[in-house]
């Protein structure tokens, strides 16, 4: 019995046959409610965050503009193979939980129970991660705003809106002002370089060549060369992400047959206009010895000015520019509130997505009438109050010690979903599927997958090596805890429930498909694109300004 006679036959189970249009959505109590135009900015809000803007300036420090532009070309290459594994998965079966469902449902549930703990984890700290971000660039324009003040505004804007509707939570996203503010600094990338600034030095790629392209990092020479690129690898493993988000909101997207499918496919374009040419921009605009970047990576800079961080604020300053640094600072301030907001949801989701499987307390499960996991929401909002600890520590370091923490898990996200996939990819080959028969077909199978878990794997157990120069207890266990989690998650998880690896023959790979099916098969209108779906919002805000300004001139008569 093939995939799509099973798939006919479960369905008869779920009695889905006469649906109206969009009426079944999915197996649990979450809600479809998101549109193209709204997962296409989620999928922004989470790729986009503080680190291309701010954090990439160690990147370059440590591995000068050549080994960052190489560093961000060559592991967005990787993550683009990561992203062809998980969204032939995904749109065929858009589930809630996403990629950690998948993992113990197709490859052993213990190996689930880890991506799941892990993914949750890794997205609760960024949460914290983000609001001290926010504390940093917030002191380029003073220093004297309270700590506190921030860190509590912040947990009120975050509950506020992740308590708010699914549909409402895609339209609080601000992913437009990040995609406005990275055009902006690219604009000022090329404008000044060809001599569009108020010293009218035309620099170009100056500073390629002095102090030059390759940094030295920790020692000297061409090893210390080659560590400067790692340094610089390590911070494309922490900037450059975006797969999973897609992944994750799968479950309360419209259509996900069409608009997931859409939004992975955008993936390859958005490394390569937002995470490659930042890395390219940065490294043209400030050199990588620059006295304000080092000092600031080494802690002793003070002052306003460069507290924020960010090379290109940097740049302006040094350039004499004095308005524009402020409005890019804004922008900032909404891109890095917008990156927190999009982890506080995942977070939540990723927490629901264990407690559907049983790998969590069945509590978790309990939604409210619009789809809010209300408990798994309320243990993800614990986590922000980590961000109180730069009252004492400051936010350089909580930041610091938070990237460090957070990167492995971030790799060990990806490799679950290229194991995931190769397990998948088994299980589909065995039970005789044509894979061209699914709504989605990655191309360069398997081996893609295989490259790209190589890769992740390397990456994830070296990127602490600096901890061994010299060796520091403290450091290692700030690199590597995640790492060491995840086999202890793993191997206590499989003695406890006694679990085994699926094999291909027994994968389910119906699972929720009749559902999903049956949803998709109840629509008669057509999809919607993105620059129609924007386009009918701004129409429909204009008739409703209209509406409201004839009913007040009707009130005043």
């Amino acid at each position: 019995m093939g995939l799509f006679d099973r798939s006919e036959k479960v369905r008869e189970t779920y009695d889905v046959g006469d649906a109206q249009e969009g009426t079944i959505e999915n197996v649990d109590q979450l809600q479809r409610r998101l549109g193209n135009r709204q997962i296409q900015l989620i999928a922004i809000g989470g790729s986009i965050g503080t680190a291309l803007f701010v954090s990439i300036g160690t990147g370059l420090a440590r591995g000068g503009p050549g080994s960052l532009f190489l560093a961000y070309l060559f592991y967005s290459c990787m993550l683009g193979l990561v992203n062809n594994c998980i969204a032939e998965m995904t749109v065929l079966m858009p589930v809630s939980g996403g990629f950690i469902r998948m993992a113990g449902k197709w490859v052993d549930d213990a190996f689930g129970f880890m991506a799941g703990w892990n993914f949750f984890i890794y997205e609760a700290l960024l949460i914290p991660f983000e609001i001290s971000a926010l504390n940093l660039v917030l002191s380029y324009w003073r220093d004297d705003i309270p700590v506190w003040a921030v860190c509590l505004a912040c947990i009120v804007l975050y509950a506020a809106l992740n308590m708010l509707a699914v549909k409402a939570y895609g339209e609080a996203e601000l992913s437009g002002g990040k995609v406005f503010l990275i055009v902006m600094l690219f604009s000022f990338t090329f404008i000044t370089m060809v001599g569009g600034n108020p010293q009218h030095d035309a620099y170009g790629f100056r500073y390629w060549n002095k102090p030059g392209a390759f940094a030295e990092h920790i020692t000297t020479g061409p090893l210390g060369k080659f560590e400067g690129f790692l340094a610089a690898l390590w911070s494309a493993s922490f900037t450059v992400v975006g797969p999973e988000y897609i992944s994750m909101v799968a479950a309360e997207a419209k259509r996900p047959r069409i608009y997931i499918k859409n939004a992975f496919k955008t993936v390859y374009w958005r490394f390569g206009l937002f995470f490659i040419m930042g890395a390219l921009c940065v490294g043209i605009v400030i050199p990588y010895n620059d006295p304000t970047l080092v000092g600031i990576l080494s802690g002793t800079s003070s002052g306003g000015g460069t507290a924020a961080a960010s090379p290109y604020v940097i740049a302006m300053s040094n350039l004499g520019i004095s308005v524009f640094p402020h409005i890019v600072n804004a922008l900032m301030v909404t891109s890095i509130f917008s990156a927190g907001n999009t982890y506080t949801y995942c977070a939540t989701r990723s927490l629901y997505g264990l407690a559907i499987e049983g790998r969590a307390p069945k509590i978790l499960r309990k939604c409210t009438r619009q789809g809010v996991p209300i408990y798994c929401f309320a243990i993800v909002m614990i986590f922000p109050f980590l961000s109180f600890l730069e009252v004492s520590s400051g936010a350089s370091v909580v930041l610091n010690w938070l990237v460090n923490l957070v990167t492995a898990g971030g790799v060990i996200n990806y490799i679950v979903m290229t194991i995931t996939y190769l397990f998948f990819y088994r299980a589909v080959k065995a039970q005789g599927i044509d894979r061209r028969s699914l709504p989605y077909t990655g191309w360069f199978q398997p081996y893609g997958a295989w490259i790209s878990l190589v890769f992740m794997f390397t990456v994830v157990c070296c990127y602490g090596y600096s901890s061994y120069l010299p060796w520091s207890v403290a450091n290692f266990f700030t690199y590597y805890t995640m790492l060491l989690l995840a086999p202890i998650l793993y191997g206590g998880w499989k003695l406890i429930k006694r679990t085994k690896l699926v094999s291909p023959l027994e994968a389910d790979l119906v699972w929720e498909r009749p559902i999903i099916d049956a949803y998709e098969e109840s629509f008669t209108s057509p999809p919607v694109g993105f620059w129609t779906e924007l386009g009918q919002l701004v129409g429909l805000r204009k008739q409703k300004g209209g509406n409201d300004h004839r009913a007040a001139s009707v009130s005043r008569s």
